[in-house]
């Protein structure tokens, strides 16, 4: 991976929105380089999505709930925790999961309506999965910071500089 490829990535990492006009003159670049490398990071499968954050505490009669979930598996011979991933992910509740180190293996993020939705995932899919062994939840209260943007934050304008030869 070159440095304009790095360099993109960046870009589009810290706002997805940003035009191939826009990428190019920020890169130096023409825009059918822009355009190209684009679509060799898509078809690489190195840029996956482009997705938006949004504060869902500011959207009136929006009650949804989000929650962690520490997950304790037994990891299994010959696939170590790739299967038991693989099974965990298809769920739609899923939003997100990571193996991680320390006292749990994986963690779970997943969104629900309610509390109790949560709850009949973990006892109903999660904990009836043969590979795990415990589980800890954490529901998720208030979001002070995600994907690098803070939340509560007055937003002005884009403050970076345009820098053009």
């Amino acid at each position: 991976m070159d440095h304009k490829e790095l360099e993109i990535l960046h870009l589009l990492e810290g706002n997805a929105r940003l035009d191939i006009e826009t990428i190019a003159k920020m890169t130096e670049m023409t825009i059918d380089e822009v355009e190209q490398i684009i679509q060799k990071l898509e078809d690489e499968n190195i840029i996956l999505n482009y997705s938006t954050v949004i504060d869902w505490s500011q959207v009136r009669r929006y009650e949804g709930v989000t929650a962690m979930i520490d997950v304790k598996v037994t990891p299994q011979r010959g696939v170590g925790f790739d299967e038991v991933a693989e099974r965990i992910h298809r769920f739609p509740e899923v939003k997100a999961l990571y193996l991680m180190s320390g006292a749990y293996d994986l963690s779970v993020t997943i969104e629900a309506g309610r509390m109790t939705e949560i709850a009949r995932f973990v006892s109903e899919k999660l904990s009836a999965l043969d590979s795990v062994i415990s589980t800890t939840t954490h529901f998720q209260l208030k979001t002070y910071k995600h994907d690098g943007v803070v939340f509560g934050e007055k937003r002005e304008g884009d403050k970076r500089i345009v820098v053009s030869p």
